[in-house]
């Protein structure tokens, strides 16, 4: 039993850490974009998703397993706030500034 219970804490840090490189992925390329693409996409501005994405690694550092725990509801938003950024907004703002023509 208990080496299921060590398997577990593995397992949680591993999916933690896969969720914190995507909230930080998310954030570097935010500001790697240009300001004015933003608003051209119709999203919010680059102040505010930086802002959104500046808290999620936040809270995604804090969330890391034995302090918050993963199944909080902050750790959730926190995972889905990049996952909307790098789904909806990133691609709307490659095609204002013509980076990546294709979806697939």
């Amino acid at each position: 039993m208990e080496a299921l219970f060590g398997v577990q804490i593995v397992v949680l840090w591993i999916l933690s850490l896969a969720a914190l490189a995507l909230q930080v992925y998310a954030l570097a390329d935010a500001a790697r974009q240009r300001a004015d693409a933003y608003p051209a996409s119709g999203n919010q501005t680059k102040q505010i998703w930086l802002l959104i994405t500046g808290v999620s690694v936040a809270v995604g550092l804090l969330s890391l397993p034995n302090f918050f725990g993963p199944l909080n509801i902050f750790y959730l938003i926190a995972i889905v706030a990049p996952a909307v950024y790098l789904t909806r907004v990133r691609p709307a703002i490659r095609a204002i500034t013509g980076r990546g023509g294709s979806s697939w």
